[in-house]
């Protein structure tokens, strides 16, 4: 990375008519292997470097970006980006709020460096992990184990004075397709990911050898002796992995503040918040148990950040606070359409991708319930620990979510494993429903995706345990 650039960059800038200028540059290192069955089928390292110039000016806001590290290059690319600014035809002009001003560097440490990890090293582990999936004596016909590598530094200046160096390394581990048959029935676990900030430590803390070989069990023990549930009104207990896919899908997408405004639109949908409509700040929303909360800060999570891509320092974010719609995810341009401030929601998967406002690490606040108490109070109704398959409308209402591990609670005591529960609610009622919030947090980890060209950002999903009272299940 040649910082002296992407200085020559802002300066060359700020020599024209702007109102706000900033380029930001990114070096990447991936390295990637792939598992299948047993062997490896793909291996590949990439490096990646490049950086990216913003301007607003004239109401209009312009983006070009480069991988070529020249001073004529660097001309060329503000060149353009002022281009597109000026020329920009809006009627709602756009502008930035001012910020604080950052001069500042911040990385995330590693226990165990991955520079230090072999690749033939990297490769062992998915192996051993692999052969344990095996040794369960399990017919397990198919499976697939990826492992990706991630060094990312960061420089970013702006025209308001700031400049923040950052590098983050990051771990992440897929189970694809891991499939099970027995006496002629299969069942699948689809994709299960594991993210982490930090160094090849990840892995003594993941226990992912556990974890898999519980999950092929689980498999069979559904072909062997899961039924069908009766459609009926009753209770659902909600692990962490259900939980935090609701709170992602119904409160982390619908409270995108670019999405309220309408610039998702043609692209991933609306929100069902927007000016003038019945939901907005202050709305019931859920249960007074239900603060959803959107934290970067989260210590080595897969969304964690300091200073989000326009220079904001990050923090939590209360989206819904004790049942009330509380705070949009915001970046500066929706902060000053809004009449608020931006709370460091703006973020790029790389160089060449414009920053938008994205999710970091979505959850439920924890209660105070233990997870026993919890069921001990359902007569009859199902706990549906993880989820198969997952659907919501383009305005992050209407939903439906269908269990992968999941069980019949009968006089608060787990009993029959049961076949793809489904819970067919909106997002009010699906809220408005929890009674019941344990106190232990457990995070999942996941890849958001948002935005054309498409930009698939690390997150946490997940929370605490959660009880719905009386919805209907089938």
């Amino acid at each position: 990375m040649e910082k002296t650039i992407i200085d020559f960059c802002l300066e060359y800038a700020r020599s024209k008519n702007v109102d706000y200028a900033e380029a930001r540059a990114v070096d990447t290192n991936n390295e990637e292997m792939v598992l299948k069955n047993g062997f490896v089928d793909a291996y590949a390292i990439t490096v990646d470097s490049g950086y990216g110039v913003r301007i607003l000016a004239n109401g209009g806001l312009g983006f070009a970006s480069s991988n070529k590290w020249t001073k004529q290059e660097a001309e060329k690319i503000v060149n353009m980006a002022y281009k597109l600014a000026k020329n920009a035809r809006r009627r709602d002009k756009i502008t930035f709020l001012e910020e604080e001003i950052v001069n500042t560097r911040w990385k995330v440490k590693q226990e165990q460096k991955i520079e230090d990890i072999s690749s033939e090293e990297k490769i062992k582990k998915l192996l051993e992990v692999d052969k344990v999936i095996m040794s369960q004596k399990i017919n397990v016909v198919a499976r697939m184990l990826t492992c990706l590598t991630t060094l990312t530094e960061k420089y970013y200046v702006n025209s308001e004075g700031s400049n923040i160096s950052s590098f983050v390394p990051k771990v992440n581990v897929s189970a694809i397709g891991i499939t099970v048959v027995e006496n002629g029935k299969t069942e699948q676990l689809p994709f299960k990911q594991y993210g982490y900030a930090g160094g090849w430590e990840a892995f003594k803390r993941w226990r992912i050898e556990e974890d898999l070989a519980k999950e092929v069990k689980v498999l069979q023990r559904l072909i062997r002796e899961g039924k069908v549930v009766k459609p009926d009104k009753m209770d659902l207990v909600c692990g962490s992995e259900v939980t935090g896919i609701a709170c992602h899908e119904s409160c982390g997408h619908p409270m995108e503040a670019d999405r309220i405004l309408g610039r998702e639109m043609s692209q991933a949908g609306r929100s069902f918040i927007y000016p003038g409509g019945p939901f907005w700040i202050g709305t019931k929303i859920g249960s007074d148990l239900v603060t959803i909360i959107d934290d970067p800060t989260v210590e080595n999570s897969y969304g964690y950040y300091l200073y989000d891509d326009e220079g904001v320092k990050a923090r939590p974010r209360y989206l819904y606070k004790n049942g009330l719609i509380n705070e949009f995810l915001q970046n500066r341009e929706t902060a000053a359409k809004l009449g608020t401030r931006s709370n460091g929601a703006s973020r790029s998967i790389n160089y060449d991708m414009e920053s938008i406002v994205r999710m970091a690490n979505t959850y439920l606040q924890p209660g105070d319930m233990s997870e026993e108490e919890i069921f001990k109070d359902v007569k009859h109704g199902i706990y549906m620990h993880s989820f198969t398959e997952w659907n919501i409308d383009d305005v992050r209402f209407n939903q439906r979510y269908v269990g992968r591990e999941a069980y019949l609670i009968e006089n608060g005591e787990l009993t029959t494993p049961v076949v793809r529960p489904t819970i067919e609610t909106s997002t009010l009622n699906f809220w408005m429903a929890v009674d019941a919030v344990s106190k232990k947090i457990v995070f999942e980890s996941a890849t958001c995706g948002k935005g054309d060209p498409m930009q698939g950002s690390p997150v946490f999903t997940g929370g605490p345990m959660m009880r719905l009272k009386g919805v209907f299940i089938k």
